[in-house]
């Protein structure tokens, strides 16, 4: 994980973000396409890190894993449709929704595996293979073996909002009442630099429309 990130880190960034689509929302026999096609507008996950999602979506640099959905032959019904695997449609999906950022993506046959001690707190809405169902079944279904999952760790503007909570929050303290945490050998002057190089980094994570709004806070403050 650590390896992965840095490679997704670079113009002075230093973590990123995780987000999953845990199931993938796809129906029985849904293939890739029939799926993204169904979300032209966001990827359908969650953000898993502690950031304040922002009305401003994109990212610098991903790495999306996607496992479980498969891709059969078929008359092309849309640009996806045409690809000629899994891998090269999920590629061009995300291309078209995060333009200009490095993206690698990669995709396994074989679904999550779900079976016991996994906890089943599964939508009665999911087969046993984890698909979903127009409604809920007329009997209920065994617990859900397996689930199709899309995981991503991202380099993108959402981290800046942690890394400006952190900076604030540590800014605040005061560091006289805290005699025993530089009784530990923390000097007063590496305490600031490292709350300096703390701001530096969430600016890293700024575009142009967090440049203003920071300039906006300065201002304010």
């Amino acid at each position: 994980m650590m390896h992965l990130a840095e490679t997704l880190t670079f113009s002075g960034r230093k973590v990123v973000a995780a987000w999953a689509s845990l199931p993938f929302p796809a129906r029985p026999g849904c293939l890739l396409p029939d799926a993204l096609c169904a979300h032209p507008q966001a990827v359908p996950w969650e953000l898993l890190s502690p950031c304040r999602e922002r009305k401003v979506s994109g990212c610098f640099a991903q790495s999306v894993v996607l496992r479980g959905v498969g891709k059969e032959r078929k008359p092309p019904a849309s640009p996806l449709h045409a690809c000629e695997s899994t891998g090269e449609a999920l590629q061009r999906y995300l291309h078209t929704l995060f333009p200009g950022a490095f993206s690698t993506s990669h995709v396994l046959e074989q679904p999550c595996h779900t079976q016991p001690p996994y906890p089943q707190f599964f939508s009665p809405l999911l087969t046993r293979q984890g698909f979903l169902l127009d409604k809920p079944p007329r009997y209920p279904s065994a617990a859900v073996d397996s689930i199709p999952v899309l995981a991503a760790l991202q380099a993108a503007p959402v981290v800046r909002t942690l890394l400006r909570g952190l900076y604030k929050d540590v800014q605040k303290l005061n560091t006289r009442r805290w005699a025993s945490f530089f009784s530990a050998g923390v000097e007063q002057d590496d305490f600031q630099e490292a709350l300096e190089e703390l701001q530096t980094l969430a600016q890293a994570y700024e575009t142009g429309f967090e440049a203003d709004e920071s300039e906006d806070e300065a201002d304010s403050d």
